[in-house]
């Protein structure tokens, strides 16, 4: 399966976000899945498609031009696309992922994700949508989302497919892996 993990170009304050992005990637390496992502070799997003290559497993990072004018880009990836603009470099992920994982990450994951949940809830993409909830941060997502139920705004069955794991063991449960 391709699991499409979302996540950040920072490395963030917290360790446990290095060690648990390390397990997700050595699991997807070793596991016989596919890792598609971003592409870049900084922060958690370098740390994930090392991990995964570590593990044997295969790797697709997915780029836009803007960055790989920076040289943002993770050398040595089984595949490297490279899109013109952010809008494709989104879809070209959705389009490549049997699964979706967003691990913790800045404003560019949660619009990602975003998009992912909106597919999801509108049942045009049937896939799970895992939000990793490691240590509570997304559990402002959730609160939210239960608001938008008891509100009328959403539904329990729009939700059906949206998922908050807090380690590796529930995404295993998820995925059936």
């Amino acid at each position: 399966m391709n699991i499409t993990v979302y996540l950040g170009a920072k490395e963030g304050n917290d360790p446990a976000l290095k060690r648990a992005v390390q397990e997700l990637g050595q699991w997807i390496g070793q596991s016989g899945n596919a890792l598609v992502y971003g592409g870049s070799k900084t922060g958690l997003m370098g740390e994930i498609a090392k991990s995964v290559l570590d593990a044997g497993g295969t790797v697709t990072g997915v780029e836009t031009t803007l960055f790989m004018q920076d040289d943002l880009q993770y050398d040595g990836l089984t595949e490297l696309i490279v899109t013109e603009t952010i809008t494709e470099r989104k879809t070209e992920m959705i389009r490549r992922g049997d699964a979706f994982i967003a691990f913790p990450g800045g404003t560019g994951t949660l619009e990602e994700i975003a998009e992912v949940m909106s597919k999801v809830s509108l049942k045009q993409l049937d896939a799970p949508c895992i939000l990793y909830n490691l240590n509570g941060y997304y559990n402002g997502l959730k609160t939210l989302l239960d608001h938008m139920i008891e509100t009328g705004l959403s539904t329990k069955e729009r939700q059906e497919g949206i998922w908050f794991a807090e380690n590796l063991e529930q995404i295993k449960q998820i995925l059936k892996a």
